[in-house]
């Protein structure tokens, strides 16, 4: 959610008083809904009988305190205040109510010349009438002290508000419970834990979903399809039929028939025989994971409902409209209006991550804004003659209007789907709508209380949904702290409409930011700049691509049309985020978990309180902002006088990646020869804006294990590469097309390293030392064997004085036809330790090589026991110095003879 939520919600800029629409933060529905949020996250997963005592607890309370209300307001009303007669006092009345519907503190008049509720005018400044009251009736005693009269009322309220937190907190744990119970029961977790194979008739509740593939190893994890669905109906192996009602989420591996469990809807039932497995974490909605392969069509037992059908139509008429845009436009717009991100690539994703951008790609409120903007116009003024909107210039009514609001909300939720973000911004318009259409005051907060209370009694589950935290959070702050920061910016000078986006962007992202730690280990420091930059093109986006939305049904060349004008502003949101993540210090990492969320909070909280003295020192607030702009962008000469990383003259480095290689050699200024690129793109193109590589005129991949090769968008991301150079074996065959899909889309050509092959770039020079060359006759180079590992392209690099081995992940066998194929093998300066310090090494290789330093690339903790003890006693042993990238980070060197250095950056 962001500003354009709150406009368009209050009717008003934000940092603009309207009295007639907002009165003053009306909070007594805030603490039932956090009482019922907390009670429900609680009670999820706790032990049944803890969550039904717990209930039962705060519901007695509660009633208990209702029950005392009366009581309470009897014994402190004091004395006098009524007459033997039953006549009330003026001065017990309470207070009397504006027309506007504020009502005065108690013990207070309201203007002078302000009607009470029977018509007496009271003046200014007195409680009662004017002159002496006791008089006008026998018997009456004297009024109590000033500002006694509303005391048993305020007792009254508070004890009534304290009854309303313990119901509600009972309400919200006992649907938990009865939630978890339900999710619970049946055969499937019996079945789970023992890994069963069953048959299952269930019901599809999302829409299908791909897995992003992960290195796990040397090799990459498929992706998958993930659909969330319910068990109807459960044939156990031992041919026991059950009839029940549990979520689980169905995994699908991939398979010839994947295009068609790709299209399935949700309400459309399906008969699945798989094998159900525990779900990965405690506590989870699903109570089982159901597997299954996609070599078969899924096999049809109901048709999707008719308003999921209607849906799925628009969703794919969307897609369909946006074929002929370019590929950021094309995968973006659907993400945008519908929250179809079925086509967003992992690289665009992760820049939308980087900059706190992806709320876009959510659906949150801002869509159903703009919808009911169109319809109704400012909520603040739709109750007026002056109502804007297209409801009024068709001559609806103001009930009908919100009737059709309504409507519309619905639709959103259906098409959307129901997720977190769309569920709080349905709820909020809803409630909206239906005080515009009764009449009654629209005031925000108590809405978004409302809408919290009715959804997490509805879905326990949303308790412990972060998207549902952090859609509720940004709303929050965009009603209580974006005013006051606006204000306070325009009392500085700031525009008034760019104060309402600056203290949209920063109130939302305050309060969210602790919750991304928690999730992500990283804080953007581009967040603020990037949604104000993109906060533009949103409306105009949207609006567009829900025309498109509804014209394709009737007319896709039409909608067609309406997508290519909305490529536009679509594309401009996708160059943000990629511009934005592309800068070398776009986020930071973070400690994770609730610790670090809580350090960011009190650093955030201290920042805010501390904004308005620093605002009086212009330098200090200028330093602040320069030193936040050298962060992001982080000079190289900057970076390196501060950090001392790279260190002058560095002829080679081995980043930090993980468990896989990623090395740099040193070719002139800004340039380098990458060999590998790591399992992920995030490290390796950390590590090469550190090195300030911005050009690369070779990219050698030594061979295809993902651990080496799924990190290449990472060094084709905003830098120039001259050509990719690859072994000659494709194995595994499925990373290898992924490189040459790659490669192809970035249009940089690829070529097969050679047998013997010598080559020269700057002051590198370097020879293939392996695959050598085949026997008389033969058309490919000789491995030794079949396996990927050992058709590892070797290098021997010579720097100036500087001479390095790098052996990929040779085995044994390989290492030996290495020594076979070059006996008379050179003393080196540095050896690379084939695949990454295992056991599997030749004693005869690293008695040639005699390395002066032995760097070896492994990830912390990694699973596989890298580096092996072995290998680091038999370096030690010859004389090597080892240095390990997880102990010692990225390893740079640098110098030559003497003066040879190797350091690790932490």
């Amino acid at each position: 959610m962001n500003g354009s939520d709150v406009h368009t919600d209050s009717g008003r800029r934000l940092g603009v008083a309207e009295p007639r629409q907002e009165a003053p933060a009306d909070l007594r529905l805030v603490p039932p809904a956090l009482a019922a949020w907390a009670a429900s996250a609680l009670a999820l997963g706790a032990p049944g009988r803890w969550v039904a005592a717990g209930a039962m607890l705060c519901a007695c309370a509660g009633l208990g305190c209702l029950i005392a209300v009366p009581r309470i307001v009897v014994r402190a009303e004091p004395r006098g205040l009524a007459d033997p007669a039953g006549h009330a006092d003026l001065a017990g009345q309470g207070s009397p109510a504006d027309p506007e519907g504020q009502v005065c503190p108690a013990g207070r008049a309201g203007p002078a010349g302000r009607a009470g509720p029977a018509g007496q005018v009271r003046p200014a400044g007195r409680a009662g009438p004017v002159g002496p009251t006791s008089s006008a009736h026998p018997g009456a005693r004297a009024p109590g002290p000033p500002g006694s009269a509303g005391l048993p009322r305020r007792m009254g309220a508070r004890t009534t508000a304290v009854a309303a937190v313990l119901l509600c907190a009972a309400a919200g744990g006992a649907a938990s419970g009865l939630h978890s119970a339900d999710s619970r029961s049946g055969p499937v977790p019996g079945l789970t834990e023992s890994y069963a194979r069953v048959e299952a008739e269930v019901t599809v509740t999302s829409d299908p979903r791909r897995t992003r593939p992960r290195v796990q190893g040397d090799h990459s994890t498929p992706v998958s399809l993930l659909l969330d669905a319910e068990v109807d109906r459960l044939t156990a192996p031992d041919g026991t039929v059950t009839e029940l009602r549990t979520p689980v989420l169905v995994m699908v591996a991939p398979g010839k028939a994947a295009a068609l469990w790709q299209r399935l809807l949700p309400s459309t039932g399906l008969r699945i025989t798989g094998r159900l497995a525990p779900p990965r974490h405690e506590g989870e909605r699903i109570a089982a994971v159901l597997g299954t392969d996609a070599d078969e069509p899924p096999l049809v037992m109901s048709e999707p409902s008719l308003l999921q059908r209607a849906a799925g139509r628009l969703r794919s008429g969307l897609r369909e409209a946006t074929d002929g845009l370019d590929a950021d436009a094309r995968a973006l717009l659907p993400g945008l209006v519908v929250g179809d991100t079925s086509r967003v690539p992992p690289d665009l994703h992760d820049a939308f991550k980087a900059t706190d951008l992806t709320h876009l790609l959510a659906v949150s409120g801002a869509n159903l804004s703009i919808l009911l903007f169109l319809l109704i116009g400012p909520p603040g003024t739709a109750s007026r003659s002056e109502r804007r909107g297209l409801a009024p210039r068709l001559g609806i009514s103001l009930r009908m209007t919100a009737v059709i609001g309504g409507g519309i909300a619905l639709a959103f939720v259906i098409v959307c789907r129901p997720e977190p973000s769309v569920l709080r911004a349905a709820a909020c318009g809803l409630i909206t709508l239906l005080a515009i259409g009764t009449g009654r005051r629209r005031s925000l907060i108590p809405a978004l209380a409302a809408a919290v209370l009715l959804l997490v009694l509805y879905d326990p589950w949303l308790a412990r949904n972060y998207g549902f935290l952090l859609s509720v959070l940004a709303t929050g702050a965009l009603l209580t702290l974006a005013p006051r920061w606006s204000d306070a910016l325009q009392r500085r000078g700031v525009p008034a409409r760019l104060a309402e986006v600056l203290a949209a962007a920063g109130a939302a992202q305050a309060v969210c930011a602790p919750v991304v730690v928690v999730l992500a280990s990283r804080v953007s420091l581009v967040a603020v700049p990037c949604n104000l930059l993109a906060e533009f093109a949103v409306a105009p986006a949207t609006v567009l691509g829900f025309a498109a939305l509804a014209v394709a049904p009737a007319s896709l060349p039409a909608a067609r049309v309406l997508a290519e004008v909305a490529g536009w502003p679509v594309g401009w949101i996708a160059s943000v985020a990629r511009t934005g993540a592309a800068l070398p210090g776009a986020e930071v990492d973070w400690p994770g978990g609730w610790r670090g969320a809580a350090l960011l909070a009190v650093l955030t909280a201290l920042l805010v309180l501390s904004a308005r003295r620093l605002a009086r020192h212009p330098w200090v607030c200028s330093a602040a902002a320069l030193l936040l702009v050298l962060a992001v962008l982080r000079p190289v000469p900057l970076t390196r006088l501060m950090t001392g990383w790279p260190p002058p003259g560095w002829a080679f480095a081995l980043c930090d990646v993980g468990q896989g290689d990623a090395m740099v050699l040193a070719a002139g200024e800004g340039t380098g020869v990458v060999v590998d690129t790591g399992p992920e793109p995030r490290l390796v193109d950390r590590c090469l804006r550190d090195l300030g590589i911005t050009r690369v005129p070779l990219l050698l991949l030594t061979h295809f294990h993902a651990d080496h090769v799924r990190g290449l968008p990472g060094v084709l991301s905003g830098r120039e590469v001259g050509a990719i150079q690859t072994t000659s074996l494709d194995q595994p065959p499925d990373q290898a097309a992924f490189v040459k899909r790659t490669a192809a889309a970035a249009r940089v050509p690829m070529v097969r390293a050679a047998p013997g092959e010598r080559r020269r770039t700057g002051p590198l020079e370097w020879e293939v030392l392996w695959p050598a060359v085949g026997p008389p006759g033969a058309t490919a180079p000789f491995h030794a064997t079949e396996e990927p590992n050992d058709s590892s392209v070797t290098l021997l690099v010579r720097s100036g004085g500087l001479t390095l081995l790098l052996l990929g992940d040779l085995e044994p066998p390989a290492q030996q036809g290495v020594l076979r194929s070059h006996p008379a093998l050179p003393r080196v300066d540095v050896l690379k330790v084939a695949h990454h310090g295992s056991g599997h090494q030749d004693p005869g290789l690293l008695r040639s090589a005699r390395p002066r330093f032995a760097l070896i690339s492994c990830g912390t903790d990694n699973p596989y026991g890298h580096p092996a003890a072995r290998t680091l006693e038999a370096l030690e042993a010859a004389g090597a110095k080892v240095l390990r990238t997880d102990i010692d980070g990225a390893i740079a060197v640098s110098g030559s003879g003497a003066g040879l250095r190797a350091a690790g950056r932490s």
